[in-house]
């Protein structure tokens, strides 16, 4: 079986503290926009420690991808962070100049993003751009990039990884493309991968696939995950904690068991309802009626 990296240890040997430190710190952040002068999201927090899982749920517009790209540094023009810290494995990413962020996206901190499509250069064989990030992050040779490459393409289960190294991105279904693309952003071997609404144009069969897959990252990698997604059964699945966000606020947060089987506030509550038809359920634990 090819590994997800040569020179990663499994989650549960990454550290050997009880209590890992945070890869990923988010503490009271604030994001306006600049050209109406409003705060559009309003004070999210949480934490990712190595393997932990965070799931961020609700309607469009409730801030969820403003809050991912803030963690990214790479917010739509006129909106910025007016309150609030983000900390990627320590440090405050409001002291980062770009050539240090150029160097922390993809090593330290990656993403997946749900149109793969838009993310790939359409002249440029897939392999080929895969090999670029590793010899652009890793500082591999040409041949040694287009070996790893191989091996990225072959860890996302991707069938005759030597035929889709050579193929544009209009000869690839759409999960096959997010295969690509989740091999791109692990090319490097980050820390932190955020995947926002990666599934969400993908068939059954496919979403269920590149879930198993993102979850083989956590155990085998020790990968720290954030999923953004409007299905609560992803989340339910895939995730540890869940935030449910709200016109930009966090409106309930904690573990995935506990929201979800003993929603708080209205809305989650809502949003609950409507996904039972879907079989939330099945990918919950029966709680104890004791």
């Amino acid at each position: 079986m090819t590994t997800l990296s040569k020179n990663t240890a499994p989650a549960q040997t990454r550290t050997t503290s009880a209590t890992p430190a945070p890869v990923l710190s988010v503490r009271d952040v604030r994001i306006g926009d600049r050209v109406t002068d409003r705060e559009i999201v309003h004070g999210v927090s949480f934490e990712l420690t190595p393997g932990k899982v965070v799931g961020i749920v609700g309607e469009s517009g409730s801030g969820k991808t403003l809050t991912c790209r803030a963690a990214l540094g790479i917010l739509p023009p006129h909106f910025e962070v007016t309150g609030g810290s983000i900390e990627i494995a320590g440090t405050d990413i409001a002291t980062l100049t770009p050539a240090r962020w150029t160097a922390l996206r993809g090593a330290t901190i990656s993403a997946v993003f749900q149109d793969p499509a838009s993310y790939l250069n359409p002249s440029i064989r897939v392999g080929p751009q895969i090999a670029e990030v590793v010899r652009v992050k890793k500082g591999l040779k040409r041949r040694e990039a287009r070996h790893r490459a191989l091996e990225l393409l072959q860890a996302v289960h991707l069938r005759d990884p030597e035929l889709v190294y050579t193929q544009y991105t209009h000869e690839l279904s759409g999960g096959m493309l997010q295969r690509v693309l989740i091999a791109a952003a692990i090319a490097a071997d980050p820390r932190i991968l955020i995947a926002d609404e990666a599934t969400t144009a993908l068939d059954v069969t496919v979403q269920a696939e590149i879930l198993d897959l993102l979850a083989d990252l956590r155990e085998q990698a020790g990968l720290a995950l954030v999923v953004v997604s409007h299905d609560l059964a992803v989340v339910a699945q895939l995730c540890d904690e869940v935030l449910v966000m709200r016109q930009g606020e966090v409106v309930e947060h904690g573990p995935v068991e506990a929201v979800f089987h003993d929603p708080r506030h209205e809305y989650t509550q809502l949003l609950i309802a409507e996904h039972e038809q879907y079989g939330l359920e099945k990918f919950l634990t029966p709680q104890d009626p004791s």
